[in-house]
């Protein structure tokens, strides 16, 4: 695992991470960095396809944006999409994965993460569905996740995948890279 002071000498020479807070760049905890909500989506009712060679996912709309509505309300039972304000540029040789904050599952909200492969770049989306008994007040800017980056020993190939550069949805049923 690569430890804070070497991320931060990445972040400034490399821009491994953009936008990242204040908090963060002058004292971050523990080791990797904490990412913030920037943009909420609400997924379409359209149905969803994975193939072995193509896949479709429903549209989703935009329902909250960092800068621009303060918060939102999860229900019991409600699924969104959440997607950073931090943006990530993966070099050759480092992947990250991410884990959700504890705050999330002590107030019963679950966030899916996943991992970010080397030649990645763009914002990271995740999802979060409020599996508690309670309404949940999601606030824009909210730290939510911990991204962790390893180094890598040998990569054969980059990520080519179609969401980098942060895209959301697909747009239509697309074959997959």
């Amino acid at each position: 695992m690569i430890g804070t002071k070497e991320l931060l000498r990445l972040v400034k020479e490399q821009k491994l991470v953009e936008n990242l807070c204040e908090r963060e760049l002058t004292n971050p905890e523990g080791s990797g960095f904490d990412l913030r909500v920037g943009e909420i989506y609400a997924l379409g009712k359209e149905e969803a396809f994975l193939g072995e060679t193509e896949r479709n996912t429903p549209d989703a709309k935009l329902i909250a944006k960092y800068g621009k509505e303060k918060g939102l309300i999860l229900k019991p039972g409600d699924y969104v999409l959440v997607k950073t304000i931090e943006k990530v540029n993966m070099p050759d040789n480092i992947a990250a994965i991410c884990r959700p904050r504890t705050t999330l599952q002590r107030s019963g909200v679950i966030l899916i993460t996943g991992a970010t492969d080397p030649g990645y770049y763009g914002e990271l989306t995740f999802a979060m569905c409020n599996m508690g008994k309670n309404n949940f007040k999601l606030e824009l800017g909210a730290r939510i996740v911990r991204i962790l980056f390893f180094e890598v020993s040998e990569v054969i190939s980059q990520y080519r995948g179609q969401w980098k550069g942060g895209r959301v949805v697909t747009k239509k049923k697309e074959k997959q890279v």
